[in-house]
């Protein structure tokens, strides 16, 4: 069965209207890192560190979490650093393995942050749910028929 012989025009609008309040949530974020002087990559960043399993970063992780180059990541590091956000230090472990840590600073900043996008989420996520359970819906449906 050809792909659009399975969709419908509330395929259609669901899905604009899932990517319209994903792009407001994004404009939203980049507001809020904003008035807290963080460009939105350098909240993503201290998210990130703040956020990955384990506690330990690695710049490279960093980058692969990002979606960004190493040399990208170091940049960004480097531009935290500079402004009192971050710091590194070698893993006792691996000595060779350099792990990126936050300053309480930007720990402050980050907790701030994440009570604003936890809140965000929070409303909207009653709208998101309701916009995707179609979609599951339709998928569990096709997956019983396959089984």
């Amino acid at each position: 069965m050809a792909a659009s012989q399975s969709l419908n025009q509330m395929d259609y609008q669901r899905l604009a209207e899932f990517r319209y309040h994903l792009r407001a949530f994004l404009k939203f974020s980049e507001r809020a890192a904003g008035q807290m002087g963080l460009s939105p990559q350098q909240h993503q960043a201290l998210l990130a560190i703040k956020g990955t399993p384990g506690g330990r970063i690695t710049i490279g992780v960093l980058a692969e979490r990002l979606g960004i180059r190493h040399n990208t990541a170091v940049e960004l590091i480097d531009r935290l650093i500079a402004n009192g956000l971050a710091e590194r230090r070698q893993n006792p472990a691996d000595r060779r393995e350099v792990l990126i840590d936050l300053t309480h600073r930007a720990d402050r900043m980050l907790a701030k942050l994440t009570l604003a996008h936890r809140n965000e989420v929070r409303k909207l996520a009653p709208l998101l749910r309701q916009l995707l359970a179609p979609f599951e819906k339709r998928q569990s449906k096709g997956s019983n028929r396959k089984t």
